[in-house]
């Protein structure tokens, strides 16, 4: 009875873990850019070290997989420095990249005993995106260019954009935006599809989307500056780390290492041209001299 209870105790605890001893588990969001993020982080993890990872991918959107981190269910994932903010420590969305930076990280270790890792290098921002045909023949290009012809538009956003504080209804005051109808919540993934189907005229995608490339849509220039910084970043537990320090060296090679474009490329390599994630990731390792030999 003691043993069974034992067990019990250990499945509703974040300290304890069935997983098999040298494991950790990496988790990501529930779109293409960080299932490949997760997958270069897990690579390089296995390359690298003595480690053994698990995947769990697509687990959902910012406060899942920040809930899963504190519980113990996974080990790391990556993040935006402007989507911790605004989303997690529920502050105004302001502040140069350094400064955001340096709040998020200072905040996750006071907070949540969770160790920020130097940006990856590229920023992905929130991007309102519309079909290129209507961008040349209305001659648009801005935010504030498009407020005037949005009363005649559907637009669709993901959930999360809908209840951010750095979302819609802060977008919509700061640019005027009015539309036809109330704007759809749709799922990341089909919210591309809407617009190129001419079910919606607008939509809030992500800056290194492959869609964009791929669909060739366009993105409307943030013209007032609305959206803060959003470098990605690797997030940690800190009892994992110190339980496993070698994860240190082995991530913070990636420190700087993925620009705008080539996270891109990334992205449209997965979506565009439906190759493989992992393939996708062990490539760009290699191609960056990062798929390094195991410690001996």
């Amino acid at each position: 009875m003691k043993s069974a209870a034992v067990i019990v105790a250990c499945l509703l605890t974040a300290g304890c873990s069935l997983r098999p001893a040298n494991t950790i588990v990496i988790g990501s969001k529930n779109f293409t850019e960080q299932v490949i993020l997760a997958e270069l982080l897990a690579e390089r993890v296995e390359d690298t070290t003595h480690l053994k990872v698990e995947r769990r991918f697509y687990l959902g959107g910012t406060t899942i997989c920040q809930q899963s981190m504190l519980a113990g269910r996974i080990d790391a994932y990556v993040e935006y420095t402007g989507t911790a903010l605004v989303a997690i420590l529920k502050e105004r969305p302001q502040g140069s990249a350094r400064d955001v930076f340096e709040r998020v990280k200072r905040d996750y270790a006071r907070r949540y005993g969770l160790v920020v890792f130097d940006p990856l290098g590229f920023n992905n921002t929130f991007a309102i995106v519309i079909r290129a045909e209507d961008a040349r023949r209305l001659n648009l290009h801005t935010l504030s260019q498009a407020a005037d012809y949005t009363p005649h538009w559907r637009a669709a956003f993901g959930y999360e954009f809908m209840d951010r504080a750095d979302g819609y209804e802060g977008l919509a005051r700061t640019y005027g935006l009015k539309f036809a109808s109330p704007p759809q919540s749709m799922d990341l993934g089909l919210i591309y599809r809407a617009l190129v189907d001419r079910q919606v005229d607008l939509i809030a995608g992500n800056s290194t989307d492959g869609q964009i490339e791929a669909d060739q849509l366009v993105v409307l220039q943030d013209d007032r500056h609305y959206f803060p910084p959003y470098q990605a970043v690797p997030v940690v537990r800190e009892q994992t780390l110190r339980r496993y320090p070698e994860l240190r060296t082995a991530l913070n090679a990636l420190a700087g290492r993925i620009s705008d474009s080539q996270m891109r490329q990334m992205n449209y390599e997965v979506v565009g041209l439906h190759e493989d994630v992992a393939q996708v990731a062990h490539r760009f390792l290699r191609l960056e001299h990062l798929d390094g030999q195991k410690a001996k």
